[in-house]
């Protein structure tokens, strides 16, 4: 896990250096807020408007579908979180294989729900097709 996130910072560093570079290339008299500031709002409008459009292809079949990727995303965050405060700390191992186990650990329990769900509205079907074949 230690060595993934190394790789991670090594990678954002990597680019943060030369937008840098390139900011002070082109002469702009940008600071790190500035540039952050810049950077990150326009990668968030950018994320937005890709999400918003999936989203409203989505809701055109199944909100648990948003609600799954929402929760997802939410998870994604909380197992990094954990993790990274087990590093702090030094109370447990930070292991990227905890966050693999943790997401799996939720991805079998949605497919025992979905499970679930689709069994209840086979049933309801068959049971609706019985009483209306009665009348």
């Amino acid at each position: 896990m230690s060595s993934m996130l190394k790789f991670i910072t090594s990678v954002m560093n990597f680019f943060h250096d030369n937008l840098v570079r390139l900011t002070h290339a082109l002469g702009l008299n940008v600071n790190d807020k500035q540039l952050h500031f810049l950077v990150i709002g326009l990668l968030g409008i950018i994320l937005f408007l890709a999400v918003n459009k999936l989203f409203k292809y989505l809701i055109r079949y199944s909100l648990t579908a948003i609600s799954f990727i929402y929760t997802f995303t939410i998870l994604v965050v909380l197992v990094f979180a954990i993790e990274i405060e087990q590093k702090i700390t030094g109370r447990g191992h930070m292991e990227f294989q905890d966050i693999v186990e943790g997401l799996w650990g939720f991805l079998v329990a949605f497919a025992i729900y979905l499970g679930f769900v689709i069994i209840g509205r086979w049933l309801k079907k068959l049971f609706r097709h019985r009483n209306g074949s009665r009348k």
